[in-house]
């Protein structure tokens, strides 16, 4: 018997793929700043910074390139100054620490070999609620500190040995005094604040040229600092005396 053919059922197209969804656009990237090198003028300044200007600055009115009100003006903006950029225009027109117009400078005399400026590690004379004294036959440093709290400080320069030409004393009074004696044949400068109180320094200048030079920095708080010569003593050969004594 004949199979009855059956009608082939036709196929049904398969249904499309359904189109795969754009792909999202990745967000773009947030862009980055670009890190700005900082100029060595815009580096904040460091303690150290500031007081190596202020060396200068002490130095050069020692050698008479500054007047006192224009050193004043100078260390005022030195500790008010932020970076690096603020404090070189304050020595600008000033020769560098040790540079050529030092060494030209008439050399050996008081033993002045050394550089002009306050180097090496500085005396601390310290009084609270006391005193301190420091006078007779001493070698004089570059720098010393006299601090007076509710006490009295006394430094005596008149029997004294200079190992430099040029001695900056920093002299602080708070309800206390400073009192700075120099021989008069030195030369004596200075300049500081009194605040309720008294800073005196009665400024001298040496005949010799190349005598040392004391100058008296500081500020005094219902105090009293005080540097002036001591009338009728003097230091006599200085050259010989500091020969001797080096050796």
């Amino acid at each position: 018997m004949d199979l009855e053919k059956q009608p082939q059922q036709p196929q049904r197209p398969a249904a499309p793929a359904e189109p795969a969804a754009p792909a999202e656009p990745a967000a773009p990237a947030e862009p980055v700043a670009p890190v700005t090198p900082v100029e060595p003028a815009g580096i904040r300044a460091s303690d150290a910074d500031r007081d190596r200007i202020a060396d200068i600055l002490r130095e050069a009115m020692a050698e008479g390139r500054l007047t006192a009100d224009e050193h004043a003006e100078r260390v005022d903006a030195v500790y008010r100054a932020k970076t690096v950029g603020e404090l070189e225009p304050l020595v600008r027109d000033l020769p560098a620490p040790g540079g050529a117009a030092r060494a030209a400078a008439a050399p050996g005399a008081y033993g002045h070999d050394s550089p002009a400026g306050p180097v090496g590690p500085a005396e601390n004379l310290v009084a609270i609620f006391s005193s301190s004294t420091r006078k007779g036959r001493w070698r004089v440093g570059s720098r010393t500190n006299a601090f007076a709290l509710f006490g009295s400080v006394e430094v005596d320069l008149t029997e004294a040995l200079f190992g430099q030409r040029l001695t900056v004393i920093n002299a602080t009074s708070i309800f206390g005094s400073v009192e700075i004696k120099v021989p008069e044949n030195i030369s004596l400068r200075g300049s500081g604040t009194g605040v309720f109180g008294n800073f005196e320094v009665a400024t001298l200048e040496s005949a010799d040229p190349e005598a040392p030079v004391v100058v008296v920095n500081g500020y005094s708080v219902f105090g009293s600092v005080e540097a002036k010569p001591k009338r009728g003593k003097f230091i006599a050969d200085l050259q010989d005396r500091l020969r001797k004594y080096l050796g």
